[in-house]
């Protein structure tokens, strides 16, 4: 089995229709995160997809995207009604 890693997913897209594709797509590997930031558990493969789909959504001049690997040893931090990120045995990806 694949190790997955935890990434923050960030984006900033000027254009509204760019806007819901990133959210969309980064929906699709998210398991957690708000507006334009989204936890996601990552195999090096998904990450691979992700930054490629990601590269055709978005225009390089004008939007950003950034996607963060988390130290596995820090230790997770949640405030207020946050829920700590679970790495789930099984991820359905639409």
């Amino acid at each position: 089995m694949e190790t997955r890693s935890l990434y923050l997913a960030a984006y900033d897209v000027a254009h509204p229709r760019r806007l819901r594709a990133a959210l969309e797509l980064v929906k699709g590997y998210s398991t957690g995160g708000q507006k334009s930031v989204h936890e996601c558990f990552l195999t090096e493969g998904e990450k691979a997809h992700l930054l490629h789909d990601m590269a055709l959504v978005l225009e390089e001049n004008e939007d950003s995207f950034l996607l963060l690997r988390l130290d596995p040893r820090a230790r997770v931090l949640t405030l207020g009604k946050a829920l700590e990120p679970v790495d789930s045995p099984y991820f359905y990806l639409a």
